[in-house]
This record gives structure tokens, sequence and C-alpha cells, in this order.
């Protein structure tokens, strides 16, 4: 008969993890030392050097596949759609810093150049990433307040504020490109995985709402100073407020059209994105018209309109980065760092994935390492990449960073020719284009219900890290995510949800025995399943919670009953107790109870010894001489090791003591599904001995049940009810002569 499609049937050895390794030879494997693996590094050839160069070059790669007649008319629409773009943002982002206007351009050009080189993605676009710009503001802005004097900073003497401040953002840019340049030669690129996202998502809306204050100032034109660190949000509003009734209507009005406008046209462009060639450059085009009727109406003298100013018409010469500005900012840079790189790589995964192509992390912190220290030393903001910009790079056509470079060379012509026509253009648009494009940031407070419904730690971690960044700053506020995340991760691991498991009739499937009605939990035996690896922060936790499964200690129940064979040995030794044909009988009266000696408490934990004794004590009968020890219902206890994925040295020996615990009181022990690589470490440890064996480890948990059904087969209904008289019966059985017993097989049940 045909087996239908939708079962199966096996037929095969009940296997231990012993009789297992009988039947079937493993292939050695020789393991690689420490001496291997540093011969390997080592290790030069032309293949590993032609690697090298291709994973230090990826260009070279991407470069020789480019396809000139499909892909070049899409890079350059989308690179003058992205240089448009990046000259706004660049502008913009540059308000965030504290910086003058023109410094935002070239973050747009000096790291797309070497980004082009060294970078894996194709489709980010680098430059000027808002939550990093304001990160960098804040650390500005303490060195070279507002108000006050500056930080006493060798190299300050004779400079303009600006100027001033131009070398504390490029420093700090250098410096941030030298740890990016660092982890990615130390290879740690798996950093980012530490930043979830949820972590993420709470973080940049927290930098929405640094970001939308910060632009207030500008878009209701008032002198509010910066402030950095903790509640500078808190001091900010307060100067807001404070000067409230100084609103320049015009910078009012003009950021209200602005942001309607825009705000109108990209709901636009998202509805019909299927229907438009290219999205609307709305930012773009109301900057040109702030600009014209700026100039026409000349808001700046007759209205008192910040505008932008005076654009340099070309580059500033290169300046080697301030020592003494990277000791004051070293604690600060490296969170900006990891923030950069997190983000970048995160929109460039995304694009990746969307396009089928690989991105290598330790390379991607190499490029922006190198592209943030070149940047740096031209004095560019720190560059990142921004999701709007990136999106809309891909989303005209971009095919590589071909589109990159060309949005480069738009900004270099802006930057050499014609950034003269942006001197007009009002502050308060910048502030509102930022605001605007603040939406998609800002809507991540959506997240927090349903992750309340879903996940309460990741909903506790997206509060706490938001409100962590908006009160204490984003750096501190970062610091403060992970710890909670970490401490989430540490809770999550060290209290995982233990259960026991029971079997699905007719079947070799086992499921915890409260989430099904029809489960059958085999008699006797208890199947304890451990969800998570065992160190030594949660070893104490899973004994607790094995006691509990059990309904028993058997720490105490061992402790029993060597207290009542210390009994049972002065009542012999007195005469009360008497051996007969029965068995031991009482001749007296029931002694009087003593109180219970607890000065030897490591005897009372060794194994129980009848070796000095005429009779052996049957534990699950009725003892004489009111002798009362706590009874022990299961023969068998299983543990599931199928999601350990490690045990470290400190709770080998803890879970070794627990074993012993249960073995000393005559419960079989059973561990199955468990890592051939954590059986190899027991071994090499020496978890093996006299009362623990290699013979308790079963392949699967059917199979260890199977073998348990044949050492103890369970019983039937006439079993059960003779069982039950038996137990009822004041039985003189309770003490078996241990002439009896050496002739037949030890039953310790």
């Amino acid at each position: 008969m045909r087996t239908p499609v939708n079962q199966y049937v096996v037929t095969r050895p009940l296997y231990s993890e012993d009789s297992f390794a009988d039947d079937h030879e493993k292939v050695y494997r020789k393991h690689k030392t420490t001496l291997d693996h540093v011969k390997q590094f080592v290790t030069c050839d032309s293949k590993r050097v032609k690697n090298a160069a291709l994973s230090l070059l990826p260009i070279v790669g991407w470069m020789k596949m480019y396809r000139i007649k499909e892909w070049m008319l899409g890079d350059i629409v989308s690179g003058v759609s992205t240089g448009l773009v990046a000259i706004l943002q660049g502008l913009a982002y540059s308000l965030l810093a504290s910086l003058p206007a023109w410094y935002g351009l070239y973050a747009a050009f000096f790291p797309v150049i070497i980004y082009f080189f060294l970078g894996t993605s194709r489709h980010i676009s680098v430059g000027a990433f808002p939550v990093l710009s304001l990160m960098v503001g804040a650390v500005v802005t303490r060195l070279v307040p507002d108000e006050g004097p500056a930080a006493n900073i060798t190299g300050f003497e004779g400079l303009t504020m600006d100027e001033q401040r131009a070398i504390v953002s490029a420093s700090l840019t250098f410096l941030i490109g030298i740890f990016q340049l660092a982890m990615g030669a130390l290879q740690v690129g798996f950093i980012v995985i530490y930043l979830s996202d949820t972590l993420v998502s709470g973080f940049t809306t927290a930098a929405a709402v640094h970001i939308l204050i910060s632009q207030l100032k500008f878009v209701l034109g008032l002198n509010v100073p910066g402030f950095s660190g903790p509640l500078a949000i808190i001091y900010i509003l307060e100067r807001v407020f404070a000067q409230i009734t100084s609103t320049n209507i015009y910078d009012l009005v003009t950021s209200i059209v602005v942001m309607v406008v825009v705000f109108a046209v990209k709901e636009i462009n998202e509805r019909f994105k299927s229907k438009l060639p290219v999205p609307i450059p709305i930012e773009v085009i109301m900057t040109i018209i702030a600009c014209g009727v700026s100039f026409a109406f000349n808001f700046k003298e007759n209205h008192g309109v910040d505008v932008v100013g005076k654009i340099p018409d070309g580059f500033e010469a290169p300046v080697a980065p301030n020592l003494q500005i990277f000791k004051e900012t070293a604690v600060d840079a490296f969170p900006m760092a990891v923030v950069g790189f997190a983000v970048a790589f995160a929109v460039a995964k995304v694009y990746s994935v969307k396009h089928d192509y690989v991105i290598d992390g330790n390379q991607e912190l190499i490029a922006f390492g190198a592209s943030n220290i070149f940047g740096g030393a031209f004095k560019s903001l720190a560059a990142s990449t921004a999701l709007s910009r990136s999106a809309v790079q891909e989303s005209t056509g971009g095919k590589t960073q071909i589109a990159g470079a060309l949005s480069a060379i738009i900004v270099l012509v802006v930057t050499l020719a014609i950034g003269f026509l942006l001197e007009p253009l009002p502050k308060s648009v910048l502030g509102a284009v930022v605001i605007v494009n603040l939406k998609g940031m800002l809507m991540q407070v959506r997240e927090v219900p349903y992750l309340w419904r879903k996940d309460r730690p990741d909903c506790i971690i997206w509060i706490v890290t938001c409100l962590a960044s908006i009160l204490l700053g984003l750096d501190l506020g970062l610091a403060v995510g992970l710890g909670v995340e970490l401490i989430a991760v540490v809770f999550r691991t060290q209290f995982p949800r233990c259960s026991v498991l029971a079997n699905i009739a007719g079947t070799d499937i086992y499921r915890d025995r409260k989430d099904y009605i029809n489960i059958y939990e085999p008699e006797g035996v208890k199947i304890f399943r451990i969800p998570s690896p065992i160190f030594f922060a949660n070893i104490d936790f899973f004994r607790g919670k094995l006691v509990d499964a059990v309904g028993f200690n058997p720490l105490r129940i061992l402790r029993k009953r060597n207290k009542a064979l210390r009994k049972i040995r002065k009542l012999i030794k007195k005469g009360e107790l008497t051996v007969t044909s029965k068995g031991l009988q009482v001749t007296g009266s029931y002694p009087i109870e003593e109180s219970e000696d607890e000065s030897n408490m490591e005897e009372l934990d060794q194994p129980v010894d009848f070796s000095d004794l005429p009779v052996q004590v049957n534990w699950r009968a009725e003892l004489p001489c009111n002798i009362s020890v706590p009874p022990v219902d299961i023969h068998s206890l299983v543990l599931d090791f199928s999601a350990v994925s490690f045990i470290d040295i400190s709770a080998l020996k803890g879970l070794k003591t627990a074993l012993k615990e249960f073995v000393r009181v005559d419960v079989e022990l059973y561990i199955v599904a468990c890592d051939s690589y954590i059986i190899e470490k027991l071994k090499s440890c020496k978890f093996f001995d006299d009362e623990i064996k290699t013979s308790i480890f079963f392949l699967t948990l059917h199979d260890a049940i199977l073998h348990i059904h044949e050492l103890h087969p369970p019983l039937t209904v006439s079993e059960k009810v003779n069982d039950f008289h038996n137990k009822m019966q004041n039985g003189n059985a309770s003490l078996r002569s241990r002439e009896k017993t050496s002739k037949e097989p030890e039953t310790k049940f």
C-alpha cells in the first residue's frame, strides 16, 4: 500500500549518541589552531593580492560589467537630479551643524569622490546626513558657543567664530574617518548588528525632534544661541518662547508657504510615483523661486531676513586636523562614526537586496573612513547618506556610483561658477525644507502602539532611547539606548520561558503540555525543555525552574534519605529494630524524635550508602518509626537541549551538580538533541564520571522516550489498581532483606 504524500513512515534503530557513533563513523576534521589562522593571515600569493586589490577597489569589479547603452542615460539623469537635491540639502544641513552654509556643499563633493572608488553600494548618495550634522553641531557649539568665550584650543587665535567652528567640524570629521577606517581595517563591520531596528527608530525619531526644534529659530527669524549637552532642547525652547514676540513675519510666512507647497507636492510624488517618470524636484523649484523673490524685494535689507550670504567661488585650502580638538572630541566622535556608518549601511542593504548585489560591511567602513578623512582635510561636514537623497538617486534611474560622481560634478559647478545665485536664499526656506523632510522620521512614533502589542521589551527600548536622546542629547541617548537593549538581551537569555513537554499522541512530536488539550505525558517521566544557551548568569535560574517542573528538590530528598539511614542505623544498634525473616521489625515503642543534626552537611549530600546495613530501603513505601522521607514521583528526567547553543565552564559545574543530585535520588537522566560540539566540550572538560555517563545522551527526544518505555513499560489499568492497593497497605515491605534482593535485579521504584 502506498503511503500518502502528506505522511511519512521511518523505520530505524533506537539511537543514543553512543550507539549512533558506533554505527556511523564521523569524518575526521582537523580544527585550525590560532597559529594556523596567523599563518593563513600572513601568507601572501598572487591570487590573494588580486582579491585584496579587488576588495579594496570595488570600482574595478562593477566597471568591468558596466552596460554603457543600458545604464549611462539613467546614471546621467540620476546624477543631475541627485546633484540638485544634494546642493539644497548640503546648504540646509550645514545650518544643523551651526556652520556657514557652503560647508555643506563640500560634503556633497569631496566624500563622494572617494566613495566612488572605494564603496560597494551602487545606489546610496553620500553626503550630509541630518542626524549626523546635528551631532556635529552639538560638539561645535560646545567648543565654540554663540555666547561666551571659545574653548582654550591652540590654533583659535585670530580666527572668527565661523572659522573656529569650521576647524572644529573639520577635525571632528577627520577623527570620525579615522575611527571608521580603523574599524574597517580590524574587520569589525559586524558592530552594526548591535544597533537594532527598534533602537535606530527611537534614536532617529529623537533626532528628528532635535532637528525640528533647532530649525525654529530660522523659521521664526529669531536669534537663539546654540546649546549642547543634557536638557539642551529645553534651553532652546525656553529661549524661543522668550523671544516669540520678536518673530520676523516675513520669515514665518515664507516658511509656511514653502512647507505647505513642498509637503503637498511630495504627497503627489508619493501617490503617483508609478506614473511619474521622475519625482517633481519641488525643493529645488521652491529654492529657485525663493531666491528670486528674496533678491527682487531685497528681503535682507528691507525686512531683516537672514539669508545664506556670500558663498566663496572656490574651495578653501586643505588644513591639517587639530590634535587638541581630537582630544576634546574623541568620546563624541566614536558614536558618530558608528551612527553614520550604521545608517549608510542600512540604506545600502535595502538597495542591494532590491537590485540583487552584495555589499561588504567592512569595505563600507573603509570607504566611509577614507571619505571622511579626505573630506575633513577640506573642511567638509561628516558624511553618511540620507534616505531621501538616496531614494532620488535610485528612483531616477541610477544604476551605479557614476550617478554619484555626476552629482558631485553638479555640486562642483555650483560651487565654482554659480554659487552667487544662492546668496539671497533665506535661511528660513532651508529650515522649512528640513522640517518637511522630517516627516518620515517623525511618523516612526506610530510604531509604538504596534510594539506595545507585539513585543513590550522592544517597545521599552524604543521609548527609553527616544526620551533619553531627546532629554540627554543624541550621544548620551544612544549610549542609554544601547544599555537598555543589552539589558533586554541579558534578561531574555537569563530568564527564558522554560517548559515541560508532553507527547502528541500517535506521533513523535512533543509540545508544551500547557498549550494542547489532547496531549499525553508519559507516567513517571518529566521532559524539561531549556530554550536558550546555558551560562554563568542563568544556570541558577534553570536549576530553580527544573526543581519547579519536577515538583521536588532532589538535594532536600537526598538529605532526608541520608538522615533516615542514620536513624535506622541507630535503631538497629539500640535493638529497637531487628532483622527477621519478614524484614525488620520494631521491637520497642517508637523512639522520641530527636533534633536533626545538620552539623555534617557534606555527608548528607553524598550518595545513599546501604553497605553497612542488612537491609535496603524502599523509599516509595511507608517507613517505620515515624521516619518520614518525601516521595519521588518520577523515575526518569529528560532534558531537551535542542535550543542550547553553548555552555560555559561556570555553567558546566552547576549543571553537573544538578544532574548528580537527581542521580543520587534514583532518577534516571537523559539529555536529548544536544549539539555534538557541546558533547565534545563536556568530554574535554571531564564532565563525565561514575555517576554521569555518556550513555545519557540520545539523538532525539523520541529515542529517549522509547528507551524509557523499554525499561519502565507503562502500567495497564489492572496494574495501576494493584499498585494503588499496595500503596494503601501498611507494608513491612519498606525494609527488604539484602539476601532476597541480591538474587533479583535491583528495583528502585
